[in-house]
């Protein structure tokens, strides 16, 4: 899969979850490099501790299978639970990060090679 659909599938899944929640405001950021990509998505949406670890458990599947979440990615549709589609989001990227920001959910995923330092391309938490 380019670069380009990974990261067009990757935005309109996380766009798609958090839509969902009605937010009046969301907002993406994406910062690419040769090697890697940071995106945060911000909502207007608190979410509780328990949803927190449940997105962030979605995210971080026990097996790293990219290879099976582009297949089944292309295939899914809309009748696949939220948690399975966020799983198939967590098969493709790096690292995740899930949390209450000052407004309500932020996720940051990051993209890239073994040698991509996520610290380079974060958005600055206080």
């Amino acid at each position: 899969m380019k670069r380009k659909e990974l990261l067009g599938r990757l935005i309109g899944e996380v766009t798609n979850f958090l839509l969902d929640g009605n937010p009046l405001r969301l907002v993406v950021s994406l910062h690419q490099e040769e090697d890697g990509a940071h995106l945060t998505f911000f909502d207007d949406k608190k979410r509780s501790e328990e949803e927190l670890n449940r997105i962030n458990k979605a995210l971080h599947p026990k097996y790293e299978r990219p290879e099976l979440a582009e297949y089944y990615g292309l295939m899914a549709g809309h009748d696949v639970t939220w948690d399975s589609r966020l799983e198939l989001i967590g098969w493709q990227i790096k690292h995740a990060d899930v949390d209450n920001s000052d407004s309500g959910l932020r996720i940051d995923l990051w993209l890239g090679s073994d040698a991509f330092n996520p610290e380079k391309f974060t958005i600055g938490k206080e």
